[in-house]
């Protein structure tokens, strides 16, 4: 069982991974934001994506989501955690606090969300933008694993970026009754459900965001508060591994049955290859 896990490296480099290797591996996509870092812990294999790149060259927009988890797919992943930074909505979530989303809003507008198109159409279930089963993984491993102050369940807006809110959005997210604001877990989360991997974030506050009043340093404050979380963090991924599951109690491994709504014999040649790592077996 290999387990994936997104994030930034600083996570990587914290995790106690043992004969770790480094795999480049293409996509039909393109290249993923690094080489796949490949490790031991506790006797898993785990697969590390750092999302923006090694140096954090890649925007929330221009992260090569689908080839990340093209990448992860190819090496054997069929769980995905992710870490996350994320803006707080609500007065009694403060910075340092861990999160555990188990729904999201999607609020993106330059972002192309599926592996599919170009002659076949998936309509994909995504009532549980996670894994139900990893989200209460994790908010275990989060209760077990540190003292730091985590919550179970939530909605995680995710906003385009690289910007911060305007005031006015900041006000309206929060009269939605919606929990944190990050930029980054749109696409991802739909195409690991796409791909038919179980996947869940741990997201760690890092800043009160526009509502709360005026920051003249706000990029120092999330990075401050970023790397306070970077701690916490690694220790709820490390014992979330340790203690996976062998089996997956959940319906992510057969997410694409009956979701197909193109005929296989009209779909192009090029686009069954491009995505046969995913529809291979439907389509056959």
């Amino acid at each position: 069982m290999t387990i994936g896990f997104i994030g930034g490296s600083g996570i990587y480099e914290a995790l106690p991974l043992e004969d770790t290797r480094e795999e480049r591996v293409s996509t039909p996509f393109g290249d993923p934001s690094a080489p796949v870092t490949i490790g031991e812990l506790a006797g898993r294999e785990v697969a590390f994506l750092p999302r923006h790149g090694p140096d954090h060259q890649y925007t929330p927009t221009n992260a090569p989501y689908k080839a990340n988890i093209h990448a992860l797919k190819q090496v054997g992943v069929e769980r995905v955690l992710a870490s996350n930074a994320v803006g707080t909505l609500r007065g009694d979530l403060p910075p340092q606090t861990l999160v555990v989303p188990d729904q999201t809003f999607d609020r993106t507008k330059h972002r192309d969300s599926t592996f599919f198109g170009d002659g076949v159409v998936v309509h994909m279930e995504f009532a549980e933008p996670y894994c139900p089963h990893m989200v209460d993984h994790l908010a275990d491993a989060s209760e077990s694993a540190t003292d730091a102050d985590a919550e179970k369940g939530g909605t995680y807006v995710c906003i385009e970026g690289p910007q911060y809110s305007t005031r006015a959005e900041s006000e309206f997210y929060r009269q939605q009754g919606w929990d944190v604001i990050g930029m980054t877990t749109i696409p991802e989360a739909k195409l690991a459900r796409e791909a038919e991997m179980c996947y869940a974030t741990i997201a760690g506050v890092t800043d009160w965001g526009v509502w709360h009043g005026e920051n003249e340093d706000r990029l120092g404050e999330v990075l401050e508060n970023a790397a306070a979380n970077e701690e916490a963090i690694k220790q709820v991924v490390e014992h979330a591994v340790r203690n996976m599951p062998d089996e997956r109690d959940c319906d992510c491994g057969s997410a694409l049955e009956g979701t197909i709504n193109t005929p296989t014999d009209s779909i192009p040649e090029a686009t069954r290859d491009r995505v046969d790592l995913f529809l291979g077996e439907y389509l056959d």
